[in-house]
């Protein structure tokens, strides 16, 4: 097999990856791209195209135990759960639960907003650069109540602010002027006016893909089948040769734990997976922005092929077979907000790789030099994919991160 070297190989084309990188790329690194789909193509694609200044509050925070009995039944269309996976998985469940008290709330919220910020401002300069711009809809997202819910709208919008975050409280009236063409059953929402959405997720993933590219970047499209240490350099094993690097990047979103067990390290990596489909839309009623309905538990955002509407989180094993009930429980209640025809094409299922804490990896392996790891976004890695690799690639050159990475230490959870 034939041998060929570089600085960096990136494992994982998705939003992480592709920004790493880029980010090394820019840099004057020499890198590889590798995956074996073709970049934006797996956990990247399936999300509701959201760069969400706001996105700072994990799913385990403390308003989850009020919400715990609900869905325990397992019949809410935010949260599934397979009760063999919690069983075989208890230990992870406790990290989960036990990070959702209060104490743990407002250090993960700042540890995630530092990295947001970083990544929004790095979504805005590289949309423009990748000749995507046309992609980019500036007009905030919607999340809004069907319930009397203003006390927990405004509790929101203090929290916000504390981080400077805008947002703007609006009543039934205000939803209606601002989505004129939906029907209103909302009785409060809350605007998040500094938050961005795009008409394809895995379309702009790709679009930054080619912008390395053409940097004189390198994307192949391969099977990685090891990773292994070789002096003070690393060998990539793939499926028709082999890549000699002085660092590896894994960000393999759920599939990262797999790569790095013959190593030795053992990662509670879990999955929030998560479902979409897609409906021809109403050009004469369209929507404006993506909506997060709370009380039905899902979204609802305008894509280039249609209105997609996102399930809420099921939390089983990555490759258990599909389950589409809280995908056909929201469909008929987001009809009941949005003018749409028929389904276009199949529904999508992927796996968004989660941590107990919420937070991703993002540093160095704690015993292997030139190894970094760049993986566990959770359901906002679009959002903080360019963060995530602009971190990477400055620590491998030396640099200082654009945000403080101490809270995402991989050291937290592997040694």
């Amino acid at each position: 097999m034939s041998e060929e070297k570089t600085d960096v190989v990136v494992l994982g084309a998705g939003i992480v990856g592709v920004s790493t990188a880029c980010a090394a790329r820019q840099r004057g690194m020499s890198v590889v791209l590798v995956d074996r789909r073709e970049p934006g193509s797996e956990t990247s694609y399936g999300n509701a195209g959201i760069i969400s200044s706001g996105s700072i509050t994990p799913l385990n925070n403390p308003s989850l135990w009020k919400a715990l009995p609900k869905y325990l039944t397992n019949r809410h269309a935010a949260l599934r759960w397979n009760p063999v996976w919690a069983v075989q998985n208890a230990g992870w469940v406790a990290r989960f639960l036990a990070d959702s008290a209060a104490s743990r709330l407002r250090p993960r919220a700042t540890a995630l907003h530092g990295l947001i910020g970083a990544s929004a401002k790095l979504h805005r300069e590289w949309i423009v650069k990748a000749q995507a711009g046309h992609r980019i809809r500036e007009t905030g997202w919607l999340k809004a109540w069907r319930s009397d819910a203003v006390a927990a709208a405004k509790q929101e919008q203090a929290f916000l602010a504390e981080y400077g975050i805008a947002s703007e409280l609006l009543d039934r009236q205000a939803i209606s002027a601002l989505e004129t063409d939906i029907v209103p059953v909302y009785k409060v929402g809350l605007l998040h006016t500094e938050t961005a959405s795009v008409d394809s997720p895995g379309a702009v993933v790709k679009a930054y893909a080619r912008m390395f590219a053409g940097a004189d970047g390198d994307v192949r499209q391969a099977d990685v089948k090891a990773i292994m240490p070789d002096g003070d350099r690393w060998r990539v094993v793939l499926a028709a040769g082999e890549i000699s690097a002085r660092h590896v990047v894994v960000a393999l979103g759920p599939w990262s734990a797999e790569i790095l067990r013959p190593l030795g390290y053992h990662v509670p990596l879990a999955f929030e997976r998560g479902y979409h489909r897609e409906f021809k839309p109403n050009p004469a009623r369209p929507l404006q922005r993506p909506i997060y309905d709370i009380d039905g538990g899902f979204i609802m955002t305008p894509m280039e092929q249609g209105i997609r509407v996102t399930s809420g989180v099921e939390l089983t094993g990555r490759d258990a077979p599909s389950s589409f009930a809280q995908l056909d429980q929201v469909v008929p209640l987001a009809r009941g907000v949005a003018e749409f025809g028929d389904a276009v094409g199949d529904a999508w299922r992927g796996s968004r790789p989660t941590l107990p804490d919420g937070l991703p990896m993002i540093g160095a392996a704690p015993r292997h030099a030139g190894l970094w790891l760049a993986f566990g976004n959770q359901h906002i890695g679009f959002t903080t994919g360019p963060g995530t690799g602009a971190a990477i690639a400055a620590m491998i050159g030396g640099a200082p991160p654009p945000f403080d990475v101490a809270p995402f230490a991989p050291r937290r959870y592997i040694s």
